[in-house]
C-alpha cells in the first residue's frame, strides 16, 4: 500500500479508539463529498479502518459500499472487473495472500457479487480464505467460522455459494482453473465424514471449463502501484 498522509478529518479520526457514526458523516461531507473517487481515497479508508480498534456497526456498510462501488462502477470497464483492478484489490487487502479484516473480505465477496464480470483469480482468491482457515487456523474466515472444524459447515457452504452463485446454472457450476483448484484443495483439508451434505452436491455440480468471455480490454483508467491514476 502507498504512503499517504492523512488530511482533516481522516488525521483526526485515525487517532481515536472508536469510529462512530458522526465520524463517518465528517468523512461524507469533508472528505469524500462525491464518494470515494481515487486509489487515495481508498487507502484512506483502508488507513481508518485499521486504525480504529472500535467502529460503529454503519462504518462497514459505508466501507464496504463505497469501496465497492469505486472499484466496479467508477473505474473502467465500469460494472465490471478485469485482472488489472483484481490484482490492485488483493494487494491492497491482504498480506501473503489472507485476509485479516472481516469487512475487507466482505468487500471482496461485495464486488463478486456486484461485478458483471470476475476474473477467476478473484473467486480463488475468495474460496482460499476459506481453505487457510481450515489448513492454518488464520485469517478473517477462520475467526468468523462459528464452529472451528476440519469440515465443511452450513457457514461453509453459504460462503462458497457466495462466490459461485453467478456460476451456477441449471444445476450445473461452471468454474475455470484456479477455482477449481482451490475448492479441489478445500475438499482435500477436511474429513469427509464431518462435511455438510450440501458440499458433496457443489463438488458434484461442478464443471471445469477452459475460460470464461470477459468484457473487451480497452482502459481508459488504469490503477497502478503509486495508488494513483494513470490514463491507460
Amino acid at each position: 500500500m502507498s504512503e499517504i498522509r492523512l488530511a482533516f478529518p481522516a488525521c483526526v479520526i485515525a487517532g481515536k479508539h472508536r469510529l462512530g457514526v458522526e465520524d463517518i458523516d465528517l468523512l461524507r461531507r469533508h472528505s469524500f463529498p462525491e464518494g470515494v473517487r481515487s486509489a487515495d481515497d481508498v487507502v484512506v479508508m483502508l488507513a481508518l479502518n485499521n486504525s480504529c480498534p472500535e467502529k460503529c456497526p454503519e462504518w462497514n456498510t459505508y466501507f464496504v459500499e463505497q469501496l465497492a462501488a469505486f472499484i466496479v462502477h467508477y473505474n473502467y470497464p465500469q460494472g465490471s472487473l478485469d485482472e488489472i483492478n483484481v490484482a490492485w484489490l488483493m494487494r491492497m487487502i491482504a498480506a501473503d495472500g489472507v485476509v485479516h479484516s472481516a469487512v475487507e473480505l466482505e468487500l471482496v465477496l461485495h464486488v463478486i457479487e456486484i461485478s458483471a464480470y470476475v476474473p477467476d483469480e478473484l473467486r480463488a482468491f475468495a474460496l482460499d480464505q476459506l481453505r487457510l482457515a481450515l489448513s492454518d487456523s488464520r485469517g478473517a474466515y477462520h475467526h468468523g467460522r462459528a464452529i472451528a472444524r476440519r469440515g465443511i459447515t452450513r457457514q461453509d457452504v453459504d460462503y462458497i455459494m457466495r462466490v459461485l452463485r453467478a456460476l451456477s446454472d441449471g444445476g450445473a457450476i461452471t468454474v475455470q482453473a484456479l477455482t477449481w483448484a482451490v475448492l479441489m484443495r478445500i475438499g482435500e483439508e477436511t474429513l469427509p465424514a464431518s462435511n455438510h451434505p450440501r458440499w458433496s452436491q457443489i463438488v458434484s455440480a461442478l464443471v471445469l471449463v477452459d475460460y470464461a468471455e470477459a468484457p473487451r480490454r480497452t482502459r481508459w483508467l488504469r490503477l497502478v502501484d503509486s495508488g494513483e491514476a494513470a490514463v491507460a
